[in-house]
């Protein structure tokens, strides 16, 4: 990880030392990471002092419900519930934090909202290619493990906390360990060294480790673990060139019954294949195919991504999407699309 300027930490703390109301805001469909680094700050926020309001595009899966009970009442709202809420929120805002997006358009219905607002915006992320103009100051570092342990870090380097975890409010230790947890699949990938400092400094500030691996993966839903078999059982193909991918339509969902947040973390299983190199997972939205890509070194999920899904992300870990019907003309036909363009991308040196 770069070293973080001081002189940026200054132009930070003065951000918000003049802010009188201040807005959390993540991409769509927030994950750990987003959730986690935005109900973090939160909690700092607060115990600076400051009005602070978290607002997300679309609800907070509930499986993270562990992590977002803890801000107070009125103060988390998402654009797809409660747009006149979300409305009131960016209402007299001075201050705006952006956390783990590049770009506005990956908040969706929220990307107008946040292009218009005189708001002074303030971006701290771990993606690729920040869009650097829309924001007045930009914390951007692709070499970390998740955008809550960059925080964290740039936390730790403010007069509040001066470099000492047990400063942190407990609840923002709590959802920065949870963030980090999420996004690295529990140590599985992405740690640094400086990811597994952070651990050691949360831990011994009192996080409690074991709950958060208890919420996070120890109180799945019946229906998450029966579609995890049939998936794996049923739907699961491998291509001769090492791709492994999985169709997962609306009707199947809806049979188990499944809520957003109850796939996370499908598309890395295959992965455990020793002969597949990428794993690809397609899951039926209203208008869209959404698609996660997950690989192993020496093969760019970022680069497939870019290529062939509308999409992006970290070398390792990517995700996208296909129009419909512009890109395919249904999920049938996922199946040969994915196979005839991954067969392209794996066949390409300068994929690898």
């Amino acid at each position: 990880m770069n070293t973080i300027s001081p002189s940026d930490i200054a132009r930070l703390e003065r951000l918000v030392q003049d802010a009188r109301k201040i807005a959390l805001t993540a991409h769509m469909r927030p994950d750990g990471d987003a959730v986690g680094s935005c109900t973090a700050l939160y909690h700092c926020l607060t115990d600076m002092g400051k009005d602070a309001v978290i607002v997300f595009p679309d609800p907070s899966p509930d499986y993270l419900g562990f992590i977002t009970g803890t801000i107070d009442k009125g103060r988390l709202t998402d654009f797809e519930s409660d747009p006149q809420g979300t409305a009131e929120a960016f209402s007299g805002c001075d201050l705006i934090f952006s956390l783990d997006y590049n770009a506005f358009h990956r908040c969706g219905k929220m990307e107008q909202t946040l292009a218009e607002s005189t708001a002074k915006k303030v971006l701290i992320d771990h993606h690729l290619n920040p869009d650097r103009d829309l924001f007045d100051l930009v914390f951007s570092e692709t070499g970390t493990s998740s955008t809550a342990e960059y925080l964290y870090h740039i936390l730790l380097m403010t007069h509040r906390y001066g470099g000492d975890a047990k400063k942190l409010p407990a609840a923002a230790a709590a959802a920065l360990l949870t963030g980090m947890t999420t996004d690295t699949n529990n140590f599985a990938n992405s740690v640094f060294p400086s990811t597994l400092r952070m651990a050691s400094s949360l831990l011994e500030a009192g996080v409690d480790r074991d709950s958060i691996i208890g919420h996070l993966y120890h109180e799945y839903r019946e229906g998450r673990i029966r579609l995890m078999g049939e998936l794996l059982s049923r739907n699961m193909k491998i291509t001769r060139d090492g791709v492994a991918y999985i169709v997962l339509d609306r009707q199947t969902m809806e049979k188990y019954g499944l809520k957003e947040g109850d796939t996370e973390g499908f598309v890395n299983i295959p992965l455990s294949i020793g002969r597949v190199r990428m794993s690809c997972l397609f899951k039926e939205d209203e208008d869209r195919i959404r698609v996660s890509l997950r690989s192993k070194k020496g093969v760019s999920a970022n680069r497939c991504a870019a290529l062939y899904f509308n999409g992006g992300g970290h070398e390792l870990a990517a995700g996208g999407k296909l129009a419909v019907p512009e890109d395919v003309k249904s999920i049938r036909d996922v199946a040969g699309y994915a196979e005839r363009v991954t067969h392209d991308f794996m066949n390409n040196r300068e994929n690898m």
